[in-house]
């Protein structure tokens, strides 16, 4: 039996508005090899998702396979982890995750409450 050693990599979609195709960001760090400072580089690969499941700003798990097209070579293993899904309130103008944590919070998470008015404050020290 011939043993297969087919790469796989974590990375980000980018797009997923092809038909059964998703564009796929993979990072790594390179150190530079005069200055030693890490610099970010990234590679893109076209990746084969054929139930059409990976929305753009998934974190995706995707494998090296045969060539499927001109530029596809990679096939979708796993979401790892999805992306916080935005609803978007027409009246009020808000754009809230619906599935992020702290959405319990009416203003959205990482909202804080407005301060209070100054009236408010010099009332409650006077009293």
């Amino acid at each position: 039996m011939a043993q297969t050693h087919r790469k796989r990599v974590v990375g980000v979609v980018r797009s997923a508005k092809m038909a059964k195709t998703i564009v796929v960001d993979v990072a790594r760090l390179v150190k530079h090899p005069k200055f030693g400072k890490y610099l970010r580089k990234t590679s893109t690969f076209y990746a084969h998702d054929e139930k059409r499941q990976a929305q753009a700003g998934d974190r995706v798990e995707i494998i090296s396979t045969r060539p499927l097209s001109k530029l596809k070579r990679w096939s979708l293993v796993r979401i790892v982890k999805k992306s916080p899904v935005i609803h978007i309130d027409a009246q009020a103008g808000l754009t809230t995750p619906t599935n992020a944590p702290g959405t319990d919070n009416p203003g959205g998470p990482g909202k804080r409450t407005p301060p209070a008015a100054p009236e408010a404050t010099a009332k409650a020290a006077q009293s």
